[in-house]
């Protein structure tokens, strides 16, 4: 595929894979990107998953032709991008890696070999000329792993971004960028929302016209699109105002309060109202919501005297990513001891800027008409 005149794609699809990292469901595949820069000398931008190693030096070699390439560049060293990294150096032995000085730290450690004879080590600021081409360096460390680097070629101002600006999903398939877009982001790289707004900084002094990630499509048109969405997800901003209401219930009487609580903000007016069954449904997926919308209710049962496990594994993954700058409210549910809504509030305390509720929704087995009351003061409140 051709990003240009002289860059062109050589990455794969992966329509084998079920869990992405082991954890994410990808219904619809994965893409592992790799890109070609041809001029007076050659440069490869990344490897791809080690299971697709064949069908990327096929294509790799239907797009050099009788060019031998001169260097490969190495942006992020996890394994879906960089497992080929020493298959590609003997299959090309005059070429020379260029990567970060952590990069080269962890190739030693997944090859044995820091291929110390054949390396360029680069830092931020630092130039590579190609002819016509010339590539910037910029550090990119905790996007989202520390040895990051992104690459911007002035000449065809096109900013390869590792993993920043990728998304689940191969290639080969049409489907929403935003939705699978945020749900990559906010699982992958949300906990490092500083360091990919640090990222977005230097990114707005450059001339983009092309953004070429690691995973998902090549971004072209309308850039301003996706760097507003990341500049929201980066800054822990609400995306969409709305409400969700994520739950648990074990016999039905919390679901019932959490879908009473959805009828009531709808007949209110509020323009989005999520409910998620937190043992049912995408854990990712309601991770997204969370951060998508501006408000949270969180509503499950005395559990063990804890909550029920899906709920702390729901809570967990929020404040492991930095959740803030949310209003959130909360239903507990209890037949002797009802104790949900204080271990849930605690769960929360290390996060920054969130709002709490004066009404908080105790239900003791089954609603009562105190609860009818309740849930029409807390649909009140919410909007």
């Amino acid at each position: 595929m051709e990003i240009t005149k002289d860059i062109l794609y050589v990455g794969v699809n992966d329509h084998d894979i079920d869990f992405f990292e082991g954890q994410y469901i990808v219904e619809n595949g994965m893409a592992y990107n790799s890109y070609v820069i041809l001029d007076e000398k050659t440069a490869v931008m990344d490897t791809v998953d080690r299971r697709f190693t064949d069908e990327w030096l096929r294509n790799l070699q239907s797009a050099l032709g009788t060019t031998k390439p001169d260097y490969l560049i190495v942006q992020h060293m996890e394994p879906d991008h960089s497992a080929n990294i020493a298959v590609f150096m003997e299959t090309y032995p005059d070429a020379v890696v260029v990567a970060s000085a952590a990069a080269f730290n962890m190739m030693k450690q997944f090859f044995h070999t820091d291929f110390a004879d054949r390396r360029q080590i680069v830092k931020e600021g630092d130039t590579l000329s190609l002819g016509k081409h010339t590539l910037q360096f910029i550090a990119a460390p905790m996007v989202h792993w520390p040895e990051v680097i992104v690459t911007y070629d002035s000449y065809d101002k096109v900013l390869f971004s590792a993993d920043g600006f990728g998304k689940f999903g191969a290639l080969d398939v049409e489907e929403d960028w935003a939705c699978e877009a945020r749900r990559y982001y906010i699982g992958i790289v949300g906990k490092y929302g500083m360091q990919v707004q640090n990222l977005l900084k230097k990114a707005a002094a450059l001339d983009i016209q092309t953004i070429c990630p690691l995973h998902g499509p090549v971004l072209t048109e309308n850039l301003a699109y996706y760097l507003n969405l990341y500049q929201i997800w980066s800054s822990y901003g609400v995306e969409s105002d709305g409400v969700m209401i994520a739950y648990t219930s074990v016999y039905g009487n919390t679901k019932k309060a959490a879908e009473l609580l959805a009828q009531k903000l709808q007949e209110k007016g509020c323009p989005k109202v999520v409910v998620a069954d937190l043992a049912r449904e995408d854990m990712a997926e309601c991770v997204e919501d969370a951060f998508r919308y501006g408000k949270l209710v969180l509503a499950t049962t005395t559990y063990n005297t804890d909550i029920f496990p899906f709920m702390r594994e729901f809570i967990q993954h929020l404040t492991e990513r930095n959740y803030q700058n949310r209003t959130v409210a909360f239903i507990e549910n209890g037949t002797w001891a009802p104790m949900a809504a204080k271990v849930m509030k605690s769960m929360l305390e290390g996060c920054k800027n969130l709002t709490f509720t004066d009404t908080t929704v105790q239900i003791k087995s089954a609603l009562s008409e105190e609860n009818m009351t309740q849930l029409e003061a807390l649909a009140t409140e919410l909007i």
